[in-house]
């Protein structure tokens, strides 16, 4: 089950996204607020999973109320009339934008989307380790070569040489690895992952990946190439990327 709560000061549309989450299995509604400021003491005390929330409200706007809301506890689905505020609503994170009127196969589809993050949230909570991985889950210094990652229910062991690239989605990250065709996931930030690898090894490409260098085995026009997987190397990494690869190039005599 997913938890859920409503927020909006219009009657109609908190009595129909209610009737909604109502006839809907997979949800459990856990509170309906007509204002942002009684919503925040409720949530503070009873968090949710998933937040259905309206933008335009007097005291404080849903915008407002989502920032002060733990993003790995509550995702938010932005609910409003009005479709200049969907960029707004994508900066803070959201899960989904629902435009009013709001269809019922609209609010099943935001529903489907907040499923699989609970899932995948679930799969990568914390479980019990054995004593000498409970002491060093993340063993990603350069005296390493391997580092333990959440997935699946599982902690999952990792070694840095079978990593080909990382890729960085929104709530989670796909590892790459050469001894399996499917790719391991993790509920963690790009940012965190990254500080756990060999930065002697590993180099950020762009926004988006985390490339080995030393399984990297062709760069054509800007891109790494991993199979049928191109990767490109944005501006801001090419003088980095274009050192490893000097420092590593064979030159021809003059």
């Amino acid at each position: 089950m997913i938890t859920c709560a409503i927020v909006d000061d219009e009657p109609l549309a908190l009595g129909l996204l209610k009737s909604y989450a109502a006839k809907t299995p997979l949800l459990e509604l856990r509170g309906c607020y007509n204002n942002a400021v009684e919503a925040l003491a409720g949530l503070k005390a009873q968090p949710v999973d998933l937040l259905f929330l309206d933008i335009q409200m007097p005291e404080m706007s849903g915008l407002d109320l989502s920032k002060l809301l733990d993003p790995k506890r509550t995702r938010i689905v932005f609910t409003t009339a009005f479709s200049q505020y969907a960029i707004d609503g994508y900066k803070v994170s959201a899960l989904d934008y629902l435009l009013k009127p709001i269809s019922y196969p609209d609010f099943v589809s935001a529903v489907s989307r907040a499923q699989e993050w609970v899932t995948l949230r679930d799969q990568s909570a914390p479980v019990h380790l054995p004593d000498a991985a409970a002491a060093d889950p993340h063993a990603g210094s350069e005296g390493n070569d391997y580092m333990f990652v959440k997935s699946d229910y599982k902690i999952v062991r990792i070694d840095f040489a079978d990593i080909l690239y990382i890729e960085g989605l929104k709530d989670y990250v796909k590892i790459y690895l050469a001894s399996t065709p499917r790719p391991v996931l993790s509920l963690l930030a790009m940012r965190g992952i990254e500080e756990a690898l060999p930065a002697s090894r590993f180099y950020r490409v762009h926004r988006s990946f985390i490339v080995n260098m030393e399984r990297v085995q062709v760069l054509e026009r800007g891109q790494i190439v991993f199979g049928e997987k191109r990767i490109p190397v944005s501006d801001s990494y090419k003088a980095t990327v274009q050192d490893y690869i000097n420092a590593h190039l064979l030159q021809g005599r003059a």
